[in-house]
C-alpha cells in the first residue's frame, strides 16, 4: 500500500470524516455532563470527583481484555459497535431530564458506561489507523485526525456553553447521539479489508495479556512513555476534576465564558495539529516531545492561576492564554506520542500492547479524579489546581532520562523492538 497524498486515500477520508464529527459532538458532551453536574444537580467536589473516576475506571477494568479481543478480531466491527451503544446510553439523559427524574448517580452509571464502550473503541482505533495508512504517513494522518479534534474542541464546548445558559444542560448531549450514528455509517462505508487477525491455536486471554504487558516493560521508549503518560494523566485530572467547578464558583466566571475559553484551547490545539509534523522535522522526535510537556505549565500560564487576585475579566484572559498556548503543545506532544506508539509496536500485538500501555498511563486518570476531588474538598480548588500543574511538569522528567530525548526520527533503526 502506497499513497502519495492522504487526503486521496478514500478509506482514511471516511474515517476522518466519522471521527471528526464524532468528536464534535463528545466535546459537547462532556462540557455538558460537567454542566449538568455542577450547574442543574449542585454537585460537590467530591461528587464531581467519583464522577470523573467513574469515568476513567473502565481504562483499569477492562482495557486488558480489549486489547486482547482487539487483535483476535476486526477492528472494525469493535468501532462501529462501540460508536452505536455510546450514543444510546447518552440517549438516557437529556429523556430524564424530560421526565424530570435526572439524579447524579443515573450520570454516573452513564459516566462509566460509556467510559467501557470507549475503551473499546479507543484501542481499537488506535489499532485500525494504521491498516488505513502507510507507516510514512503515521504523523500526518494522525496531525488530521487531532486537527478535527481541534477544530471540535473549538466549537464543542463553546455552542455547549451557550446552549447551557440558553436551553440547559441535558439537551445539548442530543447532538452527540446523532455523531455517533454518522460516525458509525462512516465505518461502515470504508472498502478496505482488514487482514485477518492472527489465530492461536490454544488462545489463552490472560497468556495474552501477559504479552502485551512484557512487550511494554521490556523496551525503555515504551517504558517512558507509559510512565509519563501516568504521571501527566493522574496530575492532569486533579485540574480536570476540578476545572469548571474553580472557574465558575471560586473566580467567578460564567458558563459561557468557561465553555468559550475550551473552545479557544481548540483553536491552540489546531494550531498545534497544522505546525507538529514541521516541528518533528526541525527539532527531531524526542525534543519535540519532551520540549512540548515542559512548555505546558511552564509557560501557559497553568501555575498563575490559583495564586491570582486579578478581576473576573483579567483571569478570563490569562484562561484564554492558558488553553491557547497549552493546547498548541498538547497537540505536539501527544501527535507524536501516538505515532511513536504506532510506529514501535507491530501490528499483530498492537491491540494488546497499545492496551497495557492505557491501562497503566491512562488508568491512572481515574484514580488522579478521586484523589483530586478529595484534596480540593480538604484545601480547596484552588491549592489543588497547582498541584495539579507541578506534577504535570514533574512528568517531563521520565522522558528526559530516557532513550526518547535521542530519537530523530521514526527510522525503524532509532526504534527496533526485540520480541524474541
Amino acid at each position: 500500500m502506497t499513497e502519495t497524498r492522504l487526503w486521496s486515500n478514500p478509506d482514511f477520508v471516511k474515517l476522518w470524516a466519522g471521527q471528526t464529527v464524532s468528536k464534535f459532538g463528545t466535546h459537547i458532551t462532556n462540557a455538558a455532563m460537567a454542566g449538568v453536574a455542577v450547574i442543574v444537580l449542585q454537585a460537590t467536589p467530591a461528587q464531581m470527583g467519583w464522577l470523573g473516576a467513574l469515568a476513567g475506571l473502565p481504562i483499569l477494568l477492562v482495557s486488558l481484555f480489549a486489547g486482547v479481543w482487539v487483535d483476535r478480531l476486526r477492528r472494525r466491527p469493535i468501532l462501529i459497535a462501540a460508536d452505536l451503544g455510546r450514543g444510546f446510553i447518552l440517549l438516557s439523559i437529556p429523556l430524564a431530564a424530560l421526565g424530570g427524574f435526572l439524579e447524579m448517580p443515573q450520570l454516573y452509571a452513564v459516566a462509566l458506561l460509556v467510559g467501557v464502550l470507549t475503551v473499546l473503541y479507543n484501542v481499537a482505533d488506535q489499532s485500525y489507523l494504521p491498516t488505513v495508512v502507510t507507516r510514512n504517513k503515521l504523523v500526518e494522518a494522525n496531525a488530521r485526525i487531532g486537527a478535527s479534534d481541534s477544530l471540535a474542541e473549538v466549537a464543542g464546548p463553546s455552542l455547549a456553553g451557550i446552549l447551557m445558559q440558553w436551553l440547559g444542560a441535558p439537551y445539548a448531549i442530543f447532538v452527540d447521539v446523532g455523531t455517533y450514528l454518522f460516525s458509525a455509517a462512516s465505518l461502515l462505508l470504508i472498502r478496505r479489508r482488514e487482514p485477518a487477525p492472527e489465530t492461536h491455536a490454544r488462545p489463552n486471554i490472560w497468556r495474552e495479556i501477559l504479552e502485551g504487558l512484557s512487550i511494554v516493560m521490556r523496551h525503555p521508549i515504551l517504558r517512558a512513555l507509559m510512565a509519563t503518560t501516568a504521571t501527566h494523566r493522574f496530575f492532569g485530572n486533579f485540574i480536570g476534576t476540578i476545572y469548571w467547578l474553580f472557574l465558575v464558583r471560586d473566580l467567578g466566571l460564567s458558563p459561557a465564558i468557561v465553555g468559550i475559553s475550551i473552545g479557544v484551547g481548540g483553536v491552540g490545539a489546531l494550531i498545534g495539529t497544522l505546525i507538529a509534523e514541521r516541528l518533528t522535522l526541525r527539532f527531531g522526535v524526542g525534543r519535540s516531545i519532551i520540549g512540548s510537556l515542559v512548555v505546558v505549565p511552564m509557560f501557559s500560564g497553568f501555575l498563575l492561576l490559583p495564586i491570582t487576585t486579578w478581576s473576573s475579566s483579567v483571569v478570563a484572559g490569562v484562561i484564554f492564554a492558558v488553553q491557547l498556548i497549552g493546547d498548541i503543545f498538547w497537540s505536539v506532544f501527544f501527535i507524536n506520542v501516538i505515532s511513536l506508539r504506532q510506529a514501535v509496536i507491530p501490528p499483530q500485538i498492537l491491540g494488546r500492547a497499545s492496551a497495557s500501555l492505557d491501562f497503566v498511563g491512562e488508568g491512572a486518570a481515574p484514580i488522579g479524579a478521586l484523589v483530586g476531588g478529595m484534596i480540593a474538598t480538604l484545601i480547596g480548588a484552588r491549592w489543588t489546581w497547582l498541584l495539579g500543574a507541578v506534577g504535570i511538569l514533574a512528568g517531563s522528567l521520565w522522558l528526559i532520562f530516557s532513550p526518547v530525548r535521542r530519537l530523530h526520527s521514526y527510522q525503524p533503526s532509532e526504534l527496533s523492538l526485540d520480541l524474541d
